[in-house]
Parts: C-alpha cells; structure tokens; sequence
C-alpha cells in the first residue's frame, strides 16, 4: 500500500511541478506578499481535490478521466469540461516546450533546441507506452524535490530570512481559489486514467495529504524566497534564475537540469492526459497520437514561455472555479 501510495504521490508532483511552478513563475503570477493564509488554504483544498479525484477514479476503475468528471460536474457541463481539459492540457503542454526552449536560453543556446530535445524525448517516451510516463515519476521527482529544497533553503539561510513572516495583513488570501482551481484541472484528467491501477483507499490517502503538504511546505518557502527578490524578478524569464543570480556556474547547471525535468514530467503528463482521452475515438498506437499532437503545439511555442503563464494560467485559474467548488464540497453532496 506504501509503495503504491508513493507512486501515485510523485505522479501528482510530476503534475504539478511543472515550468510554471519550479520556474517561480506561477506561484509569483498569483502569491507574493501577504500570501500565508492562501497557501494554507490551498494545501487544504488540494488535499481534498485529490482525495475526491482518486477516490471517485479508483470506485469507477477508470481508464480515461471522462467517466470522473461526469461525476464531479454532473451530465449537463460534462461535455463543455470535457473540451476545457482538452484544450487545458494542449495549451499547458505547449507552455512546458516553450519552458524547454526557455532553459536553454539560459545558456546562450539557441530557444529551438530546447522545443526540438523535449519533443523528440516525448515522442521516445510514449513509444515505451503509459507505464514508462507513471515510472519515470519515481526516479526524478525526489531529485528535483531535494534540489529545489536545498536551494530555497541555502537562500534562506544565506540571507537571514525568516521562515515564518508575521500574519498580521493577510489580504491576498482570496489567491488560493484560482491558484488551486488551475492546479486541479490536469489532476482530473491524469488521476482519471489510472483509477484501475489503484488497488486500495490506503494508496489515496497516502498520496493525497503527503502531495498536498509537499507542495504546501515548498510554495511557502518558494514564495518567501521571491518576495525578497521581488525587484529583480522582472528582469528574468524565470524566477528561478533570479534566485540563482549569486550561485555557482555548476550549481546553475544542476538546477537547470532539475528545471527541466519538471518541465518534462508535466508534458508526459499532460500528453498522458490527452492521448488516453483521444483513444475513445482515434484507434491508433499511443505514440502516433503523440506525434500528431506535438505537430499542432510546435507553432504556438513562439509567443514564449512568461507570455503564454501570464495569459493562460490566470485564465484557467478563474474558469475552473467551479469543478474546484464542486470538488471541495462532493463530500457533502454525496452524504445528502
């Protein structure tokens, strides 16, 4: 049960922690300062998301997210959901090759490489079919985690910061509603396809409250370490960077690797997300969906990668509101 649990834990953190997220360039989109109690509710609302989600995925033995959403929004909105997912996981996935192509740039390389090594390590990806996309989760994730922790840390530490700010003004909390609305969209569509691989409600739990204060100990940290180098940040692509401005050569490196398989992660899975959903009614092999998709982002990748998250996650943030609310509160719905 453990073991399971775990896996599905790091599928969930393979979602989430994306470009946008490690980037720093999501959580500053909707955080900032006065953003304590928004992270708490979030981590309280994401926990509850997951559990529903998982749950609701693991009672139908679903294959593909379809059947899980009808019953978070019912049958009236379930085909006008259906297409928001679609549409969210195309535009997302286009925004992580744009997140590719935007870490090379770091390095002086050209933003085209980093859009054709992402594409092509997809495309090898799904040839190994949806196991390698769960598996590959459990050997990078706890390496970006540790990176990304020992660097948010040393940043803390270095600059005498303190972890826990006074509360005393807490007037972005209302940022927690679009903030983990936009988060919990792509958790329906890729929890939704591996509802006959969980084997027991044990597994849910364990991957649900350990993902949500994961991402609740990281943002908060996150977020402390950007509001102190808030004046900087618009002079960078991505956050990150910023933070590493003081940083080694080797250690930009090593974290530019890291940012770059979170980036990859979110792709697989939001590819996953799309192609399992794309099978009810296009018969052909996983990978040639693959292909076929990546053909039609590949154009959408030039408006770049801080134009595509100012845009498009705020957006998302604010239309999925309501599959939010209606996760939050399905338990009480189904106790009714």
């Amino acid at each position: 049960m453990w073991k399971a649990g775990v896996k599905w834990l790091f599928l969930i953190l393979g979602t989430m922690i994306g470009a946008g997220y490690a980037s720093g360039r999501e959580l500053w989109q909707f955080f900032g300062d006065e953003s304590g109690l928004a992270i708490l509710l979030f981590v309280i609302m994401f926990t509850i998301s997951c559990i529903v989600i998982l749950t609701l995925s693991y009672e139908k033995q679903s294959t593909d997210y379809l059947s899980v959403l009808e019953a978070i929004v019912g049958k009236r909105l379930v085909r006008l959901y259906d297409y928001m997912i679609i549409l969210y996981l195309f535009t997302t996935t286009v925004v992580m090759i744009a997140g590719s192509g935007a870490t090379v740039q770091a390095f002086q390389l050209n933003y085209w490489w980093g859009v054709f090594f992402i594409t092509v390590i997809l495309i090898i990806l799904f040839i190994k079919d949806i196991d390698a996309v769960l598996s590959i989760n459990q050997y990078i994730i706890p390496l970006l985690l540790v990176g990304l922790m020992f660097v948010l840390l040393n940043f803390t530490i270095h600059h005498n910061l303190p972890l826990f700010s006074p509360w005393n003004e807490q007037r972005n909390w209302m940022a927690a509603f679009p903030f983990t609305a936009l988060n919990v969209l792509p958790l329906v569509a890729v929890l939704g396809a591996i509802g006959s691989k969980v084997r027991s409600k044990g597994e849910i739990w364990i991957a649900s409250v350990g993902s949500g204060l994961t991402f609740g100990i990281i943002s908060y940290i996150y977020n402390n370490s950007l509001i102190q180098i808030a004046d900087e940040i618009l002079l960078y692509e991505i956050p990150l960077f910023a933070i590493l401005n003081n940083y080694s050569t080797n250690m930009l490196v090593f974290m530019s690797i890291l940012l770059w398989i979170a980036i990859f992660t979110t792709a697989a899975a939001g590819m996953l997300g799309i192609v399992t959903r794309m099978k009810r009614f296009i018969q052909s092999p996983i990978w040639v969906l693959v292909v076929g998709s990546l053909l039609l982002m590949l154009p959408l990748t030039m408006f770049g990668f801080s134009t595509l998250i100012s845009y498009i996650y705020p957006a998302y943030g604010i239309l999925n509101l309501y599959i939010l609310t209606r996760l939050v509160l399905y338990p009480i719905f189904k106790s009714a």
